[in-house]
C-alpha cells in the first residue's frame, strides 16, 4: 500500500489548491476565499448583569464599581465576522472602539475571540449620560477608521448598545459613506462572488429579506447567533498584541466631533419609579369592579 500524501499551493493568497495522492490518482479540491475585508465596531459598556445605580449628580450612570464587558450585539457583531472569515468570505476582521484608555480590554477581548487587528481610538466621552459622544459624532469617527485602516467590503456593528439604546450609529455610518445599510439582521450571507450581502431583518410585521451591494453597513440583533467564549490560550496571547491607537485629531475630525457632541445635552438621568406592590382580590367580581374604579374598563 503507498502512503498517503497531501500539501497545498497558495495562488494569489485569496485561492488555495489541496492534491491528494493515493495509490490509484490525485485529487485535486479547489477552495476559493473572498479577498473581503470586515471592520467590527464593539463598545465598552456596564456589563448587562450588573445592578446599577444613578451618580449624585443625576448625569449618568455610577461606574465606578461595576463591571464592564463588551456590549452583548457588538459580540454577536464580532461572532458573525468570525464566521464569515471561518467560512473563507472574508480575509480579515478588524475590531474598532471609541473610548477611554480602559476600552482597551474590550479590543483585548475581541482578539481573544479570534479578531485579526484592533484599532483603538481614544476619547474620554464615549459611553452614556451627560457629555458623552452622540451617534453621530460616533459615525463620523468610524468613518475616518474606515478611510485610514480600510479598503473594507462589510462594516459590522451591534444594532444599539445597551447603555444608551440610541440604535442610531450604524445608520449615520451608512449615510455618511453613502453605502447601503441592513439593519436588525438574523441572517447575513455573501453571495454573487462578494459583491452582494443578502440579509434577513428582523421588522414589526415579521421578518424582511433585502439583497444589498458591497460594501455596506449591517447591524445585528439578538437572533443572529450564539457567541462563542475566548479561549484561555487566545486570552493570554490576546494581553501581548498590539493595538493600533488613533485619536480624533489623527483622524482629522475633531472639529465635527467637537460640534456634534455639542448637540446633543442630557439634562438629567434618574432611576424608574418603585414598582407598586400587587392587590388581592376574592373573586372575578371584586377583580372587575377594581378595574372599573381605576378606569381600565
Amino acid at each position: 500500500i503507498q502512503p498517503t500524501v497531501w500539501f497545498s499551493i497558495s495562488l494569489l493568497q485569496n485561492a488555495r489548491i489541496s492534491i491528494h495522492f493515493s495509490s490509484l490518482s490525485p485529487v485535486v479540491s479547489y477552495r476559493h476565499t473572498l479577498d473581503m475585508r470586515i471592520l467590527c465596531a464593539v463598545k465598552r459598556v456596564v456589563d448587562y448583569a450588573a445592578k446599577i445605580r444613578v451618580n449624585a449628580a443625576q448625569t449618568n450612570v455610577d461606574t465606578s464599581s461595576v463591571k464592564m464587558s463588551m456590549n452583548p450585539f457588538c459580540e454577536i457583531a464580532l461572532e458573525e465576522a468570525l464566521r464569515l472569515k471561518e467560512a473563507g468570505i472574508a480575509t480579515e476582521v478588524v475590531a474598532v472602539t471609541v473610548g477611554p484608555d480602559a476600552a482597551k480590554d474590550t479590543l483585548r477581548t475581541a482578539m481573544a475571540m479570534g479578531a485579526d487587528h484592533a484599532v483603538h481610538v481614544v476619547h474620554e466621552s464615549a459611553g452614556a449620560g451627560a457629555g458623552a459622544l452622540p451617534p453621530l459624532a460616533v459615525a463620523r469617527v468610524l468613518s475616518a477608521v474606515v478611510d485610514h485602516a480600510g479598503p473594507f467590503g462589510m462594516v459590522l456593528a451591534g444594532k444599539q448598545a445597551i447603555d444608551g439604546d440610541n440604535n442610531q450609529t450604524g445608520q449615520m455610518l451608512a449615510a455618511l459613506r453613502g453605502w447601503p445599510q441592513a439593519t436588525f439582521a438574523s441572517s447575513v450571507s455573501v453571495t454573487d462572488g462578494g459583491t452582494h450581502a443578502v440579509v434577513t431583518r428582523e421588522v414589526d410585521a415579521g421578518l424582511e429579506t433585502v439583497k444589498v451591494p458591497l460594501p455596506a453597513v449591517v447591524t445585528t440583533d439578538l437572533r443572529l447567533n450564539e457567541p462563542r467564549y475566548a479561549k484561555l490560550p487566545m486570552i493570554l496571547k490576546a494581553r501581548k498584541r498590539e493595538i493600533e491607537t488613533l485619536s480624533a485629531e489623527t483622524l482629522n475630525v475633531k472639529d465635527h466631533v467637537d460640534r456634534d457632541q455639542g448637540k446633543l445635552h442630557v439634562r438629567k438621568v434618574s432611576e424608574p419609579p418603585a414598582r407598586a406592590g400587587g392587590v388581592k382580590t376574592n373573586d372575578m367580581d371584586e377583580f372587575i369592579n377594581m378595574l372599573r374604579e381605576k378606569g381600565v374598563l
